[in-house]
C-alpha cells in the first residue's frame, strides 16, 4: 500500500477515524474526571558523614554507600512504618478501620496491616540522584494532601527515632553484659587480693620489702665468719700438733709476759747462785737457798709453759665448737634465705595474678563505661533535611500526560480501525486499485466526466427504468 492509497482510504473513511479518535479521547476524559486524585508529599533525611564523638568508630568512604542503602532499607521496614502509623494515629481513622475489617475480617493487628499496606502501595524510599549521595527521600501517595504530608514527615521522624534505638539497644545489651562480667572479675580480683594478704600475713613478708636483702647480708656475714673460724681452728690444731716435751720453745710460751718475767728472775737467781758458789761454796746455806730459788723458778716456768700448752688444746676445741656453731648458723640461714626466696616468688606470683585481674577489670570497666555512655546517647547521624509540605496539585492522574497519551493512542486506534474496515470491505478508488484487483495493466485512462443536475436526474430516471419491477 502506497502513501497515496493510504491517504485516499483515510479520506474516504474519515468519519470512522474521527469516531475512533473521539472515543479514545472520551475514555481519557472520563478517566480524568472520575479517577481518584492522588497527592504525593516528599520528605528527606541526610546522613552525617562526621565521626560519632561517643562511639570509637566512624564512617569511611567505602562503607558510606552500603550504610546509606542499609538506612534506606530500615526506613522501608515494618518497624518504621508501624511507628509512623501510630504517630499520626492512622489506625484510628474510620476509613482505614473499615478497609482493615473488609480485607482481613477483623483478624490480626490493624497497625501491622496498615504498615504493610503503606509499604506495598503508598510509600517509596530512594537514596537520591547521585550514586554515593547521603540523602534519602521518602515519598508518600495519598488521596488527602494533608495526610500525605503528615505521613511523610512521620516516616522521617520515625526513621530518626528508630536509628537511635538501633544504636542504643545493642549498647544497652553490651553494657549489661560488661556489668555482669565486671562483677565476676571484681569478685575474682577480691579473692586474689585476699589470698595475697593472707599469704603475706602468714609469712610476714611483702614482695617489695628489704627483709630478703638483710637475710642475704646475714648469710654472707656468717659465711665470712665460718671461713675465719676454719682458719683459727686449723691454726690451733697446727700449734697443738707442735706441742712436745719441751713446751718452753712454743711461740706462745716465748711471747708470754709471765714466762719472760720468770725467766728474767731465773737469770738473776742463777747469777746470784754463781756468785755465792764462788764466795761461800756450795754447802753454804745462802748458796743452797739461792739454788732452791733457781729450782723454784724453773719449776714455775715449766708449769707456766705446760699451762700455755694445755691452753692451746682448749683453744683448738673452742675453735672447733665455734666453727660448728657458725656452720650450723650458716646452714640455718641458708634455709631461711631459701624459704624467703620461695615465699617472695610465691608472693610475686600472687601479685602478678592480682595485677592481671586488675587489668582485666579495668579493661571491662572501661568498655562498660563506653557502652553505658552509648546506651544513653540520644543523638544520631541522621537528620531530617526537608519537611514534606502539603501538595496543592495532585500527582496522579497527570492531565497533560494523559491527554498526550490519549491523542497518541486515539490516533493509533483510529488508523487501526480504518485499516481493519478497509480490509473487510475493500473499494476501488483509482488506477492502482483496479490493476491490483484485476491483475492486468491499465491500457487506457478516460478523463473524469462531469454531469450537470439535469443529466444526473435523467441518468437516475434511466437507471430506475432499467431496474426490474418488484411485481
Amino acid at each position: 500500500m502506497s502513501l497515496n492509497q493510504f491517504i485516499m482510504i483515510f479520506r474516504s473513511r474519515w468519519r470512522l477515524a474521527a469516531v475512533s479518535f473521539g472515543g479514545v479521547l472520551c475514555l481519557v476524559g472520563f478517566y480524568l474526571i472520575f479517577a481518584h486524585r492522588q497527592y504525593t508529599a516528599t520528605a528527606s533525611v541526610v546522613i552525617d558523614l562526621k565521626s560519632d564523638p561517643v562511639s570509637p568508630t566512624g564512617f569511611t568512604d567505602g562503607l558510606l554507600a552500603s550504610y546509606v542503602v542499609t538506612q534506606a532499607d530500615v526506613i522501608a521496614s515494618e518497624r518504621v512504618a508501624q511507628r509512623a502509623v501510630k504517630a499520626i494515629k492512622l489506625d484510628q481513622m474510620p476509613r482505614m478501620q473499615e478497609a482493615w475489617r473488609e480485607k482481613t475480617g477483623g483478624q490480626g493487628d490493624i497497625t501491622v496491616w496498615i504498615a504493610d499496606y503503606l509499604l506495598e502501595n503508598k510509600v517509596s524510599v530512594g537514596t537520591g540522584k547521585t550514586k554515593n549521595g547521603n540523602v534519602i527521600s521518602i515519598s508518600v501517595k495519598w488521596n488527602d494532601p494533608q495526610t500525605a504530608a503528615d505521613l511523610a514527615n512521620a516516616f522521617a521522624q520515625a526513621a530518626i527515632e528508630t536509628n537511635i534505638e538501633l544504636k542504643i539497644e545493642p549498647a544497652k545489651q553490651f553494657a549489661k553484659w560488661f556489668d555482669q562480667h565486671s562483677q565476676a572479675l571484681r569478685a575474682n580480683l577480691e579473692a586474689k587480693q585476699k589470698r595475697l594478704s593472707d599469704f603475706e600475713n602468714a609469712t610476714g613478708i611483702v614482695a617489695t620489702d628489704e627483709k630478703l636483702d638483710v637475710e642475704n647480708a646475714r648469710l654472707t656475714e656468717l659465711s665470712t665468719q665460718l671461713v675465719e673460724m676454719q682458719g683459727q681452728r686449723q691454726d690451733s690444731q697446727s700449734r697443738q700438733r707442735q706441742v712436745s716435751g719441751d713446751n718452753e720453745t712454743l711461740p706462745e710460751v716465748l711471747s708470754s709476759p709471765v714466762i719472760a718475767t720468770l725467766k728474767s728472775a731465773l737469770s738473776d737467781a742463777e747469777a746470784k747462785q754463781a756468785d755465792l758458789a764462788g764466795q761461800l761454796g756450795k754447802n753454804h746455806p745462802d748458796y743452797k737457798a739461792a739454788a732452791a730459788e733457781v729450782a723454784n723458778l724453773r719449776e714455775r716456768i715449766h708449769e707456766e709453759a705446760n699451762k700455755i700448752a694445755s691452753g692451746l688444746g682448749v683453744n683448738s676445741q673452742i675453735s672447733i665448737r665455734k666453727e660448728n656453731d657458725v656452720r650450723a648458723a650458716l646452714e640455718q640461714q641458708k634455709k631461711k634465705v631459701l624459704q624467703l626466696k620461695h615465699d617472695h616468688d610465691e608472693a610475686a606470683v600472687l601479685e602478678s595474678d592480682v595485677a592481671t585481674a586488675q587489668r582485666d577489670l579495668d579493661a571491662v570497666t572501661q568498655r562498660f563505661a563506653q557502652s553505658s555512655l552509648e546506651s544513653q546517647e540520644q543523638q544520631t547521624n541522621m537528620v531530617q533535611l526537608t519537611t514534606a509540605a502539603v501538595p496543592f496539585e495532585p500527582s496522579s492522574p497527570k492531565i497533560l500526560l494523559s491527554l498526550i497519551a490519549g491523542i497518541f493512542f486515539g490516533g493509533v486506534f483510529s488508523v487501526a480501525a480504518v485499516l481493519i474496515a478497509e480490509k473487510r470491505d475493500p473499494r476501488i478508488r483509482g488506477e492502482a486499485d483496479l490493476s491490483q484487483l484485476l491483475g492486468i495493466p491499465t491500457l487506457v485512462k478516460i478523463s473524469a466526466v462531469r454531469f450537470g443536475k439535469a443529466s444526473k436526474k435523467n441518468g437516475l430516471q434511466s437507471q430506475q427504468r432499467l431496474e426490474p419491477s418488484a411485481t
